[in-house]
């Protein structure tokens, strides 16, 4: 609804929306600052049993809106960026750079200063240690329009994805916002039912999901966790 997202379409925040038609809610939309500055981004609360998951779920910063982006990540106090995306898919920018990258380690913004202390290149993923958070994470094996050949390959990015985070919401962004980001943080809050052997209906929980293949998807990593709990009760 139109009225809902007022601040995202309001003309001096259109600029800051890679994609005009993907928009926060006014309800929970992250504030910046003192003066609730604009980002396009959103706050996820999910209560698995006694517990809640806390996220940040956000579009591919812009070059516009990169001291943005770090701003809310400070101010969040959050210590884990998961981005979902590449850079550039099929041709199109999806997500501009906002980390630094060798040769340059270090990168300078409005009011921050950026340093990578470390980077791992694995299979499937790359974790980056930056000096003003603890890591960031990025998912390289999902194609774009498209879903991972593999569960394995995301479930293991979500146990890096565990081992890191401490303190203040994950951060998890794609190119919009609202796909491969969206799947990871359902897929998150279904292990922690699982490990909790909580009754849990995948229906319910993504039921305004409108990709059907990464709903689909959904399924096959929970079926993934699942045979592999069978399996070690079995020995």
């Amino acid at each position: 609804p139109i009225d809902d997202c007022r601040t995202g379409k309001a003309p001096e925040n259109q600029d800051k929306n890679r994609y005009r038609d993907v928009l926060p809610y006014d309800k929970t939309r992250v504030p910046l600052g003192e003066k609730k500055g604009y980002i396009n981004a959103s706050y996820v609360r999910m209560d698995v049993g006694e517990e809640e998951h806390f996220y940040i779920i956000t579009q591919g910063p812009l070059p516009s809106t990169t001291a943005d982006f770090w701003q809310m990540v400070w101010e969040s106090e959050s210590d884990v960026i998961a981005m979902m995306t590449k850079e550039v898919e099929l041709g199109q920018v999806k997500c501009h750079r906002y980390w630094p990258e060798p040769p340059c380690d270090s990168l300078d913004l409005a009011n921050f200063h950026l340093r990578l202390d470390n980077y791992q290149i694995l299979e499937h993923f790359i974790v980056r240690t930056i000096e003003i958070i603890n890591n960031h994470l990025q998912f390289t094996s999902w194609p774009d329009h498209d879903t991972p050949t593999l569960a394995e390959q995301l479930l293991k990015f979500i146990h890096y994805m565990r081992k890191a985070h401490s303190t203040g919401p994950v951060v998890a962004h794609c190119s919009a916002g609202t796909g491969r980001s969206g799947v990871l943080l359902y897929v998150d809050v279904l292990l922690s039912y699982i490990e909790k052997d909580l009754c849990v209906s995948i229906k319910q929980i993504t039921i305004n999901y409108y990709k059907l293949d990464e709903y689909l998807f959904c399924y096959e990593v929970v079926l993934e966790v699942l045979q592999n709990l069978q399996a070690m009760d079995s020995y």
